[in-house]
């Protein structure tokens, strides 16, 4: 995957300063139990809600321990696929969390005010706040990572997920060098693993390289082509593509200055301003819109929210912050 770098340098060049050094390949290492406390009664842990008892079941609960939101269907072969697998790591987590699910056929308002647009989805409440979440029928050990970053560490984690994580921790630390580096090495011993596709190609479209960017997606296996790192940084591109389009900014907070009530003005600067990498300001514009008049363009404010969030990442801190106020927007 070195030809698609254009970051130069080679992997692990980082003095020391990230946990690069990881071996892959060879033995595979002995999976670490999800957890050590004995599993209470599934009763416990693990309930169905309703639209009415929400408030109570998710919001209040989490106030006092991270709550898990599965949204799921009866039709939806993956969720069918995935609730098992999460309710065993959330018996198996002893309590570190709880497990409401929730059937978005019987009870779909809540899941579209949170802009749930494909299942199984699951969502992590902590004090009354959705703050983490993940889409699709994620492997049992993805899971269980999930948990015990929800609701506290456990121990031993695969050498991909530790390379991943020292990627992201490169890539916060604004070495992109290292991140390409990293990404570039996952994908040379496995080059299935969609989460460094996403991250190297990320970091390609970041660097100009759109079309480098969208041949690396290209490689992912045709069964995988839809996972949502890869769904995120489509998503990136095209938005990007969208704000290209619109012009100058000037125009938009000229109109804006003359009349704030202009929606269309501050909806394509919102546009402008996510092209250009602020997030909040963009965020915070379509949330503005939202609060002066939810039906405008066809509640056309949230659905372009919801496709930054998607295109952001759902752990990104600005789609964790903007979901909380879209949250607060809706239900207070």
């Amino acid at each position: 995957m070195s030809d698609n770098n254009p970051f130069g340098g080679s992997f692990g060049n980082n003095g020391g300063q990230y946990a690069t050094t990881v071996q892959f390949g060879g033995t595979e290492p002995a999976k670490a139990a999800p957890g050590n406390a004995p599993a209470g009664p599934a009763g416990d842990v693990i309930k169905d809600t309703t639209t009415a008892a929400f408030a109570a079941d998710v919001i209040q609960e989490s106030r006092r321990q991270p709550v898990l939101v599965d949204f799921w269907a009866p039709w939806c072969g993956p969720c069918k696929q995935l609730t098992p697998q999460l309710e065993k790591a959330v018996k198996a987590a002893g309590g570190k969390v709880k497990l409401v699910k929730m059937n978005i056929d019987d009870h779909p308002s809540i899941a579209g005010q949170l802009g749930i647009q494909s299942i199984p989805a699951v969502i992590a409440f902590k004090d009354g706040q959705p703050v983490d979440g993940f889409m699709g029928a994620v492997p049992e050990s993805q899971i269980n990572e999930f948990i015990a970053k929800v609701g506290g560490k456990s121990n031993g984690e695969p050498p991909v997920a530790e390379a991943l994580a020292a990627a992201a921790e490169a890539r916060d630390a604004g070495d992109m060098q290292t991140a390409a580096d990293i990404y570039d090495a996952i994908l040379a011993q496995a080059p299935e693993t969609v989460e460094a596709i996403a991250g190297l190609g990320d970091l390609l479209f970041e660097a100009g390289d759109t079309e480098g960017a969208e041949a690396l997606l290209a490689t992912a296996p045709e069964a995988k082509k839809d996972a949502p790192p890869l769904a995120a940084v489509r998503a990136k591109i095209a938005l990007a593509a969208q704000a290209a389009a619109l012009g100058n900014p000037a125009e938009f907070e000229r109109r804006l200055a003359e009349n704030p009530m202009d929606h269309q003005a501050r909806f394509d600067l919102a546009m402008i301003q996510n092209a250009k990498g602020d997030r909040t300001a963009a965020a915070d514009n379509l949330l503005a819109i939202i609060k002066a008049d939810r039906s405008w363009n066809e509640d056309g404010a949230r659905t372009q929210l919801l496709q930054l969030f998607e295109a952001w990442g759902m752990t990104d801190e600005a789609t964790l912050a903007a979901r909380r106020k879209l949250s607060a927007l809706l239900f207070s």
